[in-house]
């Protein structure tokens, strides 16, 4: 596994290194660069975004270049690696096409991490910024044309805000997020099948909710299904469903409601025979009572949801009697996760 850690001037992605290296026996690897162009001429920027191997443990691997970082790591994909050397778009490219590869980003308040680099100045005897010229400093090094490096928060697959105020507080939330788990790398059958019934919500044309479900036996995909309006009727969002475009509450008028939901049209279409024993089915919204009663007629085996509706209890029991197995799905946390919650004194 390589972790490789990308982020703002102080927002803490060598502190997050250091963890990996200290508390999960990761190793450094680095590429040799120098300053970027737009700091060459201050000092007091040459350390802000150079490694500090305070570990204690192995010293970093230096490479000459970015691919050979590439190659060593592809070559030993199976040990705990980290870095912050990240490099251009291109070179991005390269990294992310190893299955072994996670990108973070680290992010911070930016008057907080004017604090983080202003303390460190002061901790090498040098004069801190004024905090409008490290706002300058910031905006060149994430926002600069073509050197900026902002593209790489794009890319991440987690986006850290660490907003903590001690090394204490972030180790302890870092050992409760887990960024080795190689869930994040490769996901397992439940996390892939249920990103695929989010993917098929996306086709939703329902004005109330976009739901999505996908029938699967023995790990292979039987159907799809979104809700939406029937075939050959006006879509929903086009005025298809005058119930749903009246915008009426949960549970209201559902007797007038021209949508099918996503576990209908999944059922209907694979049909009872394809489906048969051992089918599973995966929904990003637990079922309703309606689509329920169909799904124990059907003969699926277990029912997987990651996001609870308002008659979860009544569908619960319905599975219960029917012996379906009935479960939430949560998978490893992605996208932006705080850190920790700033306190509101601190804004």
């Amino acid at each position: 596994m390589l972790i490789g850690l990308c982020g703002g001037i102080c927002s803490g992605k060598h502190a997050v290194a250091e963890y990996l290296i200290q508390q999960q026996n990761f190793r450094r690897l680095e590429v040799k660069t120098s300053a970027p162009p737009q700091f060459a001429s201050d000092p007091r920027l040459h350390f802000s975004d150079t490694t500090n191997n305070t570990s204690g443990g192995e010293p970093s691997l230096v490479f000459e270049n970015f691919g050979s970082l590439i190659d060593f790591a592809t070559k030993r994909w199976q040990g705990r690696w980290v870095t912050t050397s990240i490099g251009d778009a291109s070179t991005v490219d390269r990294f992310l096409q190893r299955p072994f590869f996670l990108l973070v980003s680290v992010d911070a308040p930016v008057s907080l991490r004017w604090q983080r680099f202003a303390d460190r100045c002061r901790s090498r005897r040098l004069d801190p910024p004024s905090l409008e010229e490290f706002v300058l400093w910031n905006d060149k090094q994430l926002y600069e044309k073509d050197i900026g490096r902002a593209f790489l928060t794009d890319r991440a697959q987690v986006r850290l805000f660490n907003s903590s105020s001690s090394l204490e507080k972030l180790h302890a939330a870092l050992k409760a997020l887990n960024l080795a788990d190689e869930q994040r790398l490769r996901p397992n059958w439940d996390q892939y099948f249920m990103e695929l019934a989010s993917l098929a919500a996306q086709r939703s044309n329902c004005m109330k909710r976009r739901v999505g479900c996908v029938l699967v036996r023995e790990r292979r995909v039987i159907s799809t299904g979104y809700n939406g309006t029937p075939r050959h009727l006006k879509n929903c969002n086009e005025g298809g469903c005058p119930r749903c475009n009246r915008g009426e509450g949960g549970g209201v008028g559902l007797s007038t409601c021209l949508c099918l939901h996503a576990e209908e049209n999944a059922l209907l279409e694979a049909g009872r025979e394809r489906i048969r024993e051992g089918a599973i089915l995966y929904c990003d919204t637990c079922p309703c009572l309606t689509c329920t009663v169909k799904i124990a007629q059907v003969g699926i085996s277990e029912v997987v949801y990651s996001q609870g509706y308002n008659m979860d209890s009544e569908s619960a029991a319905i599975l219960a009697a029917a012996g379906i197995r009935l479960r939430q799905f949560s998978p490893p946390r992605n996208g932006l996760i705080y850190l920790e919650e700033p306190d509101r004194e601190e804004w």
